[in-house]
């Protein structure tokens, strides 16, 4: 097994093919950390909170076999800190999921200036048409 670590993001509130397909490609690139995004950051970033908590959201993450850990991020004060936990962990890979927004001038500077070497991937849509959260979201909305 790899010594790499690698370090993969998300709300993963309603999770689906594509979230699997995303952390699947994620694993192969090391040891796998998930940072599964708090409550109150979906609010803030999203402006909408969550359906499922974030405690049963890490739960669900952590269950899948090739996660070898899922954790919740940090606590949002201002948009850059999401990037705070990646001081603690150094990851040698940072993958980020084909629909991911990052300011990635910013990610780059933060790395940089920060002693970081992680590269950065981004991993393929997987069915964006058909497995997309905001489009699952709309559907059960629709139903209930």
């Amino acid at each position: 097994m790899s010594k790499n670590i690698a370090m993969a993001f998300g709300s993963f509130d309603i999770i689906h093919p594509g979230h699997i397909q995303y952390l699947r490609s994620a694993s192969r690139y090391g040891k796998l950390i998930v940072v599964v995004a708090r409550d109150s950051s979906i609010r803030k970033l999203k402006g909408r909170r969550p359906i499922m908590d974030e405690r049963t959201r890490v739960e669900m993450v952590d269950s899948l076999r090739f996660v070898d850990k899922a954790i919740l991020g940090d606590r949002i004060r201002k948009w850059n800190d999401i990037y705070k936990i990646l001081k603690r962990f150094r990851p040698d890979f940072i993958v980020l999921g084909y629909d991911q927004k990052v300011d990635m001038r910013y990610l780059r500077r933060f790395l940089s200036e920060n002693g970081l070497k992680s590269k950065v991937i981004r991993v393929r849509a997987y069915n964006a048409r058909r497995y997309k959260s905001s489009k699952l979201k709309k559907l059960i909305d629709s139903i209930y």
